[in-house]
């Protein structure tokens, strides 16, 4: 797994209970997410130049533990399968301060055209990036 993420709980994060809102759980692994795409090499400036990107087809998340204003957060990521035109990769977000596995979610993502707006295969040097991260 890589680090993606590092941040930390404001209380503008906060929903009416008292701990982060939902929301928020989503906006930090979509900025994983982005990080792990950059380490395979979809960057930016590839989504630029190519006009190809990622979108999400499925997210599963799972809240293991409270995550309140203060607390200290990371995610670990991984790539879990490849396909031709998909990735499966997970993330867990740790309060680094205790050591505590706050949330975990895990992705599907295709590969797409984005003037088209269709799947489309992964390039080859991405691919093997990619398979390289799973550890195949």
């Amino acid at each position: 797994m890589i680090e993606t993420y590092r941040g930390v709980v404001y209380p503008h994060q906060l929903d009416h209970m008292g701990h982060m809102n939902v929301q928020w759980y989503t906006a930090k692994f979509d900025e994983a997410s982005w990080h792990l795409f950059a380490a395979v090499g979809i960057t930016n400036k590839y989504i630029r130049d190519n006009q190809n990107g990622m979108a999400a087809l499925e997210q599963t998340t799972c809240y293991k533990a409270e995550v309140l204003v203060g607390d200290l957060l990371v995610i670990q990521s991984k790539i879990q399968e490849v396909g031709d035109k998909t990735l499966r990769f997970f993330h867990a977000m740790y309060n680094i301060e205790n050591d505590v596995e706050v949330a975990t979610s895990e992705f599907l993502g295709v590969h797409l055209n984005r003037v088209k707006r269709k799947s489309c295969p992964l390039p080859t040097d991405i691919k093997s990036k990619c398979l390289a991260l799973a550890g195949h």
